[in-house]
């Protein structure tokens, strides 16, 4: 069986407005030269170029996205959440949050975004596809049930998780999120439950602006299903690593789940202007290859690995494609020649020994 790749020329149209970075112009804000807002459709459009003349695209199942039901979207959102989103679409765009802007035809697009995710856990978890990688855009990890946020405005992946749920008869299912922002949107929703484990490392108190989240392990029936790992600015590949050793396999193999999915972000490499953890594009290689391992140990190879942030138009693409050689075990010829001064820029070992003690607090606080 293939890797699956999920891919709509649409998700790229998708317009943000007028802004320069995550500011819209105007007053004080002088108009971008550049492409403008900081979720710009060019971080993917050249992952999936460079996928395309790496040779890469061609060796992989490729499919487009699924047409959602409406009652696919309210098994997450509220109607009138779903009908404001539409219309203020509907009419050319506008701000659905302070930092969601949309276009004319965002609702529809967004649609298709989530479709895609859809889609691929569809095919993964019925066993069409060993594995499958969702080119989604707009992001879904930071909207909650009836309110937009952080450049998404769709639960891509608990709409997935929902409509696989109902249709196919999925039970347990983990999400790891390695968006350098806390994936607030996917705690939120499942901050209640036992069939979904939620695990978001995330740069401490970065975004949403002061949130940690190590405290928080998920209530009632969710109890101990939510897990935070908050890392420190400038924290790097080694500790982000010991951090996932440490702390997310382990937490895998005691829950179980018949699928794992994957948040897929970027921004915590280097050279991101929204974050600063310092990793690199053999930072991504390593983290999904330690869990397609746990998923080929613990649920049959079945991992999704759903796109969301990552903005720096550059450098996303060698991370991307990193993360996709090492879902699909195929090589390209694609050389990232940044790793050498990207390692220049890692910590000194004291600050690597700081970092590590907290992520062993950070261990037994979660009975690991």
């Amino acid at each position: 069986m293939k890797t699956g790749f999920f891919f709509d020329e649409l998700c790229f149209w998708h317009s943000t407005g007028l802004y320069a970075g995550t500011l819209p112009i105007g007053g004080w804000v002088q108009p971008s030269s550049g492409s403008g807002h900081a979720e710009s459709p060019e971080t993917k459009r050249r992952l999936k170029n460079l996928m395309d003349i790496s040779g890469l695209t061609s060796q992989l199942e490729i499919f487009g996205a699924c047409t959602l039901t409406k009652a696919d979207l309210l098994r997450v959102h509220p109607q009138h959440y779903l009908e404001h989103f539409k219309k203020v679409s509907d009419n050319g765009g506008g701000l659905l949050g302070i930092e969601a802007s949309i276009g004319p035809g965002s609702f529809e697009i967004a649609q298709i975004s989530a479709g895609l995710a859809s889609l691929a856990v569809e095919k993964v978890y019925t066993g069409e596809l060993q594995n499958a990688y969702s080119l989604s855009r707009p992001p879904g990890h930071h909207c909650l049930p009836d309110q937009s946020m952080g450049f998404c405005f769709l639960a891509n992946i608990p709409i997935a998780i929902e409509r696989a749920k109902a249709q196919l008869g999925l039970k347990k299912v983990a999400v790891i999120d390695w968006d350098v922002h806390h994936g607030n949107g996917t705690q939120h929703i499942y901050y209640q439950r036992n069939d979904v484990l939620t695990i978001s490392i995330h740069q401490d108190k970065c975004f949403p602006a002061g949130y940690s989240g190590d405290q928080d392990h998920g209530e009632n029936a969710g109890q101990g299903f939510n897990i935070n790992i908050p890392l420190y600015p400038g924290c790097g590949h080694d500790s982000y690593i010991y951090a996932f050793e440490q702390i997310v396999m382990p937490a895998l193999e005691q829950f179980e789940p018949e699928m794992i999915i994957v948040a897929s972000g970027y921004d915590a490499n280097a050279l991101d202007p929204l974050a600063r953890l310092l990793l690199h594009s053999d930072s991504f290689r390593k983290i999904t290859e330690l869990t397609k391992k746990a998923a080929e140990d613990l649920c049959h190879g079945k991992l999704v690995m759903v796109h969301e942030g990552g903005y720096s138009e550059a450098y996303v693409p060698f991370c991307g494609l990193a993360a996709i050689e090492a879902l699909s075990g195929i090589s390209t010829p694609v050389q990232d020649k940044l790793i050498d001064f990207i390692q220049l820029q890692q910590p000194d070992q004291n600050f690597i020994n700081f970092q590590n003690q907290r992520i062993d607090q950070l261990r037994e606080s979660f009975g690991l």
